[in-house]
């Protein structure tokens, strides 16, 4: 079989009209909350300069779906996926609201906007489990692979789009931001609910402790998927930079609010880039080596990042990270969502999201944390080597994950 792949392969999902939409509600989801992320982020940093803030915003999304694990991806396997996906979007919808609401009337403090990003993330909470595992529900098994790269091109594009249009917005002004997030969040849930009622092996079974701690159960049993999600986490929990852009933007580059957007949107350019070639050029063989060289460098192009002083070389290295880290993305998610039964993905994403969570935002609190006591650029600089130390320390206790050649999933029991 050759290594690339025909334009109609790598299209394929898109011959199913219920992927169209799903493909279309998750990018603007995504994308409005870039717009709120950025949006805020700015606001608050310009009000206060306080680097932890900065780290609070991912961590008050973060500690909602580690609160509720056991009941997100319950939801998603009990009660639809669609519909799990609709509510969430319209309370994430209600709480850009609430937070115009704020910069409208002057009113917006720490503990207020934090409170409203804590049920925002309560809503993501909900949102990520049932939002992943709907994906191989609308498309035909023979074309789950090419939807998985594409859905995790929905991500990218939107780190594009909405920080650099939050970035724009809010040049015009706070509330024009939230506004039109909100109106992404409404236009989101009518595209959810045009989705056709797809087939999913509903989890019928009585609730008993087994069934709800079933994602669990599953990773512990697949070394190759958790040595795949944790590798991707601790690399990004110590290397992630995203939550101390606005002070390289602000304070080091010089580059302003524009130039926020054009920090924030780098990674995801050099991530669309590479999911390009891994749409042309799948990976075929040696994923674990791959992946292993693709987490070294993330690490690396991070802690250039974090010595530049240049605005062109601090873009570049951004690019690098977003590509580097979209080759980790692509495999784990592959892995994770083709090998996985129906009736437990739900679960399974639920758990998945933890990991992502403790690397995206509690990662950014980590960084706000440190940058707090020893300065933004130690802090990414550090992270970064300690990122390439990670890949080199998973080689050694995850053998089977290093070793793993090619991502076919294996027969499952869906029963």
């Amino acid at each position: 079989m050759s290594s690339t792949a025909t334009d109609e392969d790598r299209f394929a999902a898109f011959k199913h009209g219920a992927f169209k939409r799903y493909f279309w509600a998750r990018f603007i989801t995504s994308s409005a909350a870039q717009i709120v992320s950025v949006a805020v982020g700015w606001q608050l940093w310009e009000q206060t300069k306080n680097a932890l803030l900065l780290g609070l915003i991912g961590l008050f999304q973060f500690l909602p779906a580690l609160a509720l694990v056991l009941v997100t991806g319950l939801a998603a396997d009990r009660l639809g996926r669609r519909r799990v996906m609709a509510a969430a979007t319209t309370l994430e919808m209600l709480c850009a609201l609430v937070i115009l609401i704020m910069a409208i009337t002057g009113n917006f403090s720490p503990v207020l906007v934090l409170t409203a990003l804590a049920v925002f993330g309560t809503a993501r909470a909900f949102y990520t489990p049932a939002s992943s595992s709907l994906v191989v529900n609308v498309v035909p098994k023979e074309d789950f692979a090419n939807a998985i790269g594409w859905v995790t091109l929905t991500w990218q594009l939107a780190s594009i789009v909405g920080p650099a249009v939050g970035g724009l917005l809010f040049g015009i002004s706070g509330p024009v931001a939230y506004a039109v997030a909100a109106g992404m969040f409404a236009t989101s849930t009518i595209l959810i609910l045009t989705i056709p009622k797809p087939n999913q092996d509903m989890e019928t079974d009585p609730t008993s402790w087994s069934m709800i701690l079933g994602g669990f159960s599953y990773i512990w049993k697949e070394k190759i998927v958790l040595g795949a999600i944790s590798l991707d986490m601790f690399a990004v929990l110590l290397g992630g930079a995203v939550a101390l852009l606005p002070i390289y933007a602000s304070d080091i580059l010089n580059v302003g609010v524009v130039g926020l957007g054009l920090l924030r949107a780098a990674p995801a350019v050099g991530a669309v880039a590479m999911i390009a070639c891994l749409v042309a050029f799948p990976v075929r063989d040696h994923a674990g080596t791959i992946l292993l060289l693709s987490v070294a460098g993330f690490g690396a192009a991070t802690a250039v990042f974090g010595v530049s002083t240049l605005a062109w070389v601090s873009i570049l290295a951004l690019m690098f990270v977003g590509a580097f880290d979209m080759i980790s993305v692509y495999i784990r998610e592959i892995l994770l969502q083709l090998w996985t039964p129906d009736r437990v993905r739900g679960r399974v994403n639920a758990v998945n999201s933890i990991f992502l969570g403790a690397s995206n935002e509690l990662g950014e609190f980590r960084a706000g944390t440190m940058a707090a006591v020893w300065g933004a650029v130690f802090t990414i600089t550090a992270g970064g080597a300690a990122a390439v130390g990670v890949a080199a320390i998973w080689r050694v206790i995850f053998p089977k994950m290093s070793r793993t050649r090619r991502l076919e999933a294996p027969d499952l029991d869906e029963s």
